[in-house]
């Protein structure tokens, strides 16, 4: 083999391994970049799976400060409306306290119709005591009254209850009169009567105010079912 040929022969074998190096490094530029797609479309999933995410849970915490919002609202609108109500029942009561005013004014309840009630109370209270010896206290402008009605009263009790006539004390200190512009806050009585036992370990209040404050608790359930059971439906 001379020269010539064996110089051929290299430049055959140099475009052989060109030509290899050539198609390896295209394979090698082809599969990196393959390798680049898929790695940045896994990156770009990720990243947005991670937007969707952060997305779901603002907008879950959007809707939860919605709920609480319009709860509190609701809570709000509830306490105002059962806040009316309650101003309501209390002016009701205001309203019965001040016609109780009437009923202790003497000159209202003609025809002795005050002395007959007063007269009730006192042998309510005698019932419900069955002491032998009671103290009585009412107010002061109603000592004519008591003193007038007492005898026909313990009697009365004495014929109900099948006893002897109790002894029956006015006390000397009188419950409170009526409420007035100068003692508005003050401790007030519209009238009626307070008894205890001789020891005082008992006693009965049978005061208009505190009767009209046993039928007020006792019928309010009743009142607030008539005055909202309209609102209460709706």
């Amino acid at each position: 083999m001379n020269d010539s040929d064996v110089s051929k022969q290299i430049q055959q074998m140099v475009r052989f391994i060109r030509q290899e190096a050539e198609e390896k490094a295209n394979e090698i530029s082809v599969s990196a970049e393959e390798e680049f797609n898929i790695e940045k479309l896994q990156i770009v999933e990720a990243e947005k799976k991670k937007i969707k995410q952060e997305y779901e849970r603002k907008q879950k915490q959007v809707e939860v400060r919605k709920k609480i919002e319009y709860s509190m609202q609701l809570n709000a609108s509830r306490i105002k409306v059962l806040q009316a109500q309650d101003d309501l029942v209390d002016s009701m009561k205001a309203a019965a306290s001040k016609e109780l005013l009437n009923v202790g004014h003497h000159s209202f309840f003609h025809h002795h119709k005050y002395d007959a009630l007063v007269k009730a109370l006192i042998v309510q209270s005698l019932l419900r005591l069955k002491e032998p010896a009671v103290l009585l206290r009412c107010r002061k402008e109603d000592i004519g009254v008591v003193e007038n009605v007492l005898g026909s009263a313990v009697e009365e009790y004495a014929r109900k209850a099948n006893v002897h006539e109790p002894e029956v004390i006015i006390d000397r200190v009188h419950l409170p009169g009526p409420p007035s512009s100068h003692h508005a806050h003050g401790p007030s009585c519209s009238g009626g009567i307070v008894m205890a036992s001789r020891d005082g370990k008992i006693v009965i209040e049978n005061t208009l105010d505190a009767r009209l404050e046993v039928v007020f608790r006792k019928k309010l359930p009743e009142i607030r079912k008539k005055l909202f059971s309209q609102v209460a439906a709706a």
